[in-house]
This record gives C-alpha cells, structure tokens and sequence, in this order.
C-alpha cells in the first residue's frame, strides 16, 4: 500500500486538552486481567491505530471507552467529563462517541434508513423528516444511495458495514471508535469499507481504529498503539514504529503479520 500524507480540514491538538483520557484503567473478567493499568491521550481529529495480537485488550478498550464494559480501576474521559457508570448520564455521553463493531450489528427487521434514523429519532427527539434528511445524505457520503429502502440481509458485509457507519455518524459524533471493522468481511470487501473510513480522516474525525489491517493503519493513523497482554507496549508514529519498533515483543508480531501483508514505508 502506497503510504501519502493524509489532508485534513482540521489538525491535532487543536484544543489544550485531549478528547479522549484513560488513565491508569483496569479491566477483569473474572480472574482475567483483560487491561491492566492502560493510559492513552487521544487529541481531537487525532487518528489512533490499535494493533496487536489477539487478546491482546484491544477490543476490550473500545468497548470501555463506549461504556458497553465497565471499568474496574482507574478513569475514563470523553471530552471534559468523566464516563458515567450508567444512566441517561451515560447515554449522553455515548451519544458523543460512535462505535462501529467488527458484526454490523444492524436491526434485521428494519430497513437501513430505518436502522440510521433510529437513534436520531428516539435519543434526539428528531423529526422523522429531519431524521430521514440526514439518512439520506449519509448514505450518499457512504455510496449506498440507492440501498435506503433495502433490508441488512440483501446487503453485502461491505454494504452492511457503510451502512453501520453511517448509522454511527447519524448521532454527529464527536469521535468514532472501529473494532476490527473489516475482520468479518470477504478480502474484495474490505476496500469499500476502508475508504470510507479514510475519508473520515481527511475530514479531521477523531477516530480510535482497532485493526489487524497494517497497511491500513500505517496509512491512515497519526499514531500507532501496540498492545499485548492486557498493556500498551510501545506507541509511536507509524513510519518509526513499523521501521524500527523499539520491544522484541513489537518486531515478533510485525515479522509474523507483514509475512502476509506489505506496507509500503
């Protein structure tokens, strides 16, 4: 993959403080320590890349970040204010941060402009004219223009994914969060679905992507975040990180991974 500077409308930090904070944040499940003792920044129209082995907590911290697993030790902070622990609080705050999942996740007995004017309509209070707008105009920046009236199971997993994107974006996120987005799709898919995603780079949304897509990450990111075991190994720009990553940890993953993949640098 071609490795080019990525335009954005807008760049990092634009504000003195960064709009995602976790600090110092644990996660068991049962006796499993699934993240342990994990501290990032992530700044506005900041693009971070998770990669790692599988296991490894990434996704784990997606889902602690939305507030879909609740954290057992330390904080997290969207924007200004601590994540809730529950309640209309809680859903506020999700409201602000968009999370598209590696399985669509799309309602199967609703429409996929029923299925983006949901939230807009029930969390917002949205006309359904209004909400209708908006689905349309998402689904035309997702290429799916033509797909407002079809049903998730006469989709493709490509067209599924935009679709659960723009689904996200309907809410007006202030960050988006991607867990392996692309793992469950066939490989002549995945494209589709990246490009969306990069256009919401250049576009300057924050955006936390967990991939095994090296290329991807390595063209897209403005950071790379290396995790194993629960902690955040090594984190670095990605033309230093996958030259001359610094933990053995790091090379071993990277030499097993660009076996079947080739970035670029």
């Amino acid at each position: 993959m071609r490795t080019r500077c990525l335009p954005r409308l807008r760049k990092w930090p634009m504000s003195t403080q960064p709009y995602i904070r976790l600090e110092k944040i644990s996660k068991f499940f049962q006796k499993t320590k699934a993240l342990d003792d994990v501290s990032l920044q992530v700044w506005p129209g900041e693009v971070i890349a998770i990669i790692g082995p599988s296991g490894s907590g990434k996704s784990t911290l997606c889902r602690c970040i939305n507030g879909i697993e609740k954290i057992d030790n330390g904080a997290i902070y969207i924007g200004n204010q601590q994540l809730p622990t529950g309640g209309p609080e809680l859903a506020k705050v999700r409201s602000q941060v968009g999370m598209v999942f590696q399985s669509f996740n799309l309602f199967p007995q609703m429409t996929i402009q029923q299925n983006i004017t949901f939230a807009p309509m029930r969390v917002k209070a949205f006309s359904r004219a209004k909400a209708n707008e908006i689905a349309g105009q998402l689904l035309e920046r997702v290429g799916l223009a033509d797909k407002e009236n079809a049903y998730p199971e006469e989709l493709s997993g490509g067209q599924q994914q935009r679709a659960a994107i723009a689904r996200s974006l309907a809410m007006s996120p202030q960050a988006m969060l991607f867990d392996e987005p692309t793992s469950a799709l066939d490989p002549e898919l995945i494209k589709e679905v990246l490009d969306v995603m990069m256009e919401l780079a250049k576009q300057g949304m924050t955006m936390i992507i967990v991939t095994h897509e090296l290329g991807f990450a390595h063209e897209v990111a403005d950071r790379i975040v290396f995790m194993d075991q629960g902690k955040i190994i090594e984190e670095d720009a990605p033309k230093t990180f996958f030259q001359s990553p610094k933990t053995q940890r790091a090379r071993t993953f990277l030499s097993t991974m660009l076996a079947h993949q080739t970035i670029a640098i």
